[in-house]
């Protein structure tokens, strides 16, 4: 039998009122469950900073000579190749030092070949001298016998000892001579003669000089922050502009101290950035940890150690390296805005690993090929001043080094050649 309690519940039941009340807190439950599972498996792993910014490297083009600047190869917002000249410097006084350091090397090494031709020539000397000395002995030995049977007189005697002992001192004085015109020459060869070496180190010294009135581009990138003008005299060290390579920029993300607890070294990172908005996601990997906070490394450090501070919550650089494919698609200048947010599900390992790794080994080989030039103009000026046969030599071994690619300096900043010299014969 039915109440009437029963009916009135049963009829609440049937009112839309009730029912849309009913299903609204099913849906805040479901949500809350969905959301408690997404927490669960993803958020709670989830890391996340706005404090975040491009870097990259900033390389700086300073010369390492004075001079007057004449020609600038490249302006802001232009991309240079490596190896492009960038800017070039007044070459006449560079030039100049060049052509006196290559006449004195070839003077050097005809005067080092007089040498050896000097000690030669002193060899001869000491046997002529010491043919001379057996000659008076065996001059002075006869007359002693012929001495003793009253056959000469004892004058002549010893005009012949006189002859004897001069001979002598003469083999001395040129055995003398052969040993200090052998100091400078023994155990050497032309090239290798240290008078030859130090007059080619100043060869190298004027060529290096010389080839650096032309400032090229460290690495391929785009310039900036151009302060050259025409005209200007720069000295060594001024910095004159700067290229800045774009594909091989890093992300540095600035999480407070309290989220690095299981953060570590390899963890994925997505990234968004405010100039291309949530529409394109990038994604990277944390390579490392700063050493400090970014208040330790400031200008003013803070100074908690005084007792009047105020407790602030900490941040420490991270860097996040950055997928080359999506940044060569999205290319992103340093300074820009990013959010970071890291998946630190794994946080197995080290939180601070001493692992050395080639990631941050930077270089360049456009200055490489600058020693090899200035060895190949020495063996040149040596090969020009050296015996005939000793020149045909070395001219084929410096043509089969050089090949067709050996020049002092390249276009498009043409500088006048500064050729070898070579004294006649």
């Amino acid at each position: 039998m039915t109440t009437r309690d029963d009916t009135e519940r049963t009829s609440a039941w049937k009112s839309p009122r009730v029912r849309w009340l009913v299903f609204i807190l099913g849906g805040f439950l479901v949500l809350g469950a969905a959301w408690g599972v997404y927490w669960d498996r993803d958020l709670r792993y989830s890391v996340y900073t706005d404090d975040a910014y491009v870097s990259g490297n900033v390389v700086q083009i300073t010369p390492q000579i004075s001079g007057t600047v004449v020609a600038i190869g490249a302006d802001n917002t232009q991309f240079v190749k490596a190896g492009q000249p960038l800017v070039r410097l007044d070459p006449a006084d560079a030039q100049v030092a060049l052509q006196e350091s290559q006449a004195q090397l070839a003077r050097t090494v005809r005067q080092v070949r007089n040498l050896f031709s000097t000690s030669s020539a002193l060899q001869a000397n000491v046997q002529v001298r010491r043919t001379d000395l057996a000659k008076a002995q065996s001059d002075y030995a006869r007359r002693a016998r012929l001495e003793r049977s009253g056959a000469i007189s004892e004058e002549e005697l010893q005009h012949a000892a006189d002859a004897a002992k001069a001979a002598q001192a003469g083999l001395a004085a040129a055995q003398q001579q052969l040993a200090a015109n052998r100091a400078w020459v023994d155990g050497t060869t032309l090239q290798s003669n240290p008078a030859v070496r130090d007059a080619a180190a100043a060869v190298h010294a004027a060529y290096l000089n010389y080839v650096r009135t032309v400032l090229p581009a460290p690495v391929s990138g785009f310039v900036a922050r151009r302060d050259v003008q025409l005209g200007e005299r720069v000295s060594t060290g001024t910095p004159l502009m700067a290229v800045v390579p774009l594909n091989e920029v890093w992300v540095d993300a600035n999480f407070k101290e309290s989220q690095l607890g299981t953060m570590r070294a390899g963890q994925p990172v997505t990234l968004i950035s405010d100039l291309y908005g949530s529409g394109v996601v990038f994604h990277g990997r944390v390579i490392g940890f700063g050493a400090g906070t970014g208040s330790a490394f400031s200008l003013l450090p803070a100074q908690n150690a005084t007792g009047n501070w105020i407790k602030i919550v900490q941040r420490v650089p991270v860097r996040v390296a950055l997928d080359p494919r999506e940044l060569a698609q999205h290319p992103l200048q340093i300074g820009l805005s990013m959010k970071a947010y890291v998946n630190v599900r794994d946080d197995g390992g080290q939180r601070l690993p001493e692992v050395a790794t080639n990631e941050a080994d930077y270089s360049t080989d456009v200055f490489q090929s600058v020693t090899a030039q200035a060895d190949a103009m020495v063996r040149q000026i040596i090969a020009a001043n050296a015996p005939s046969a000793v020149r045909a030599s070395a001219s084929r071994r410096l043509a089969s080094r050089l090949g067709a690619g050996a020049q002092i300096l390249a276009a498009p900043f043409p500088v006048p050649s500064a050729s070898p010299v070579a004294l006649n014969d």
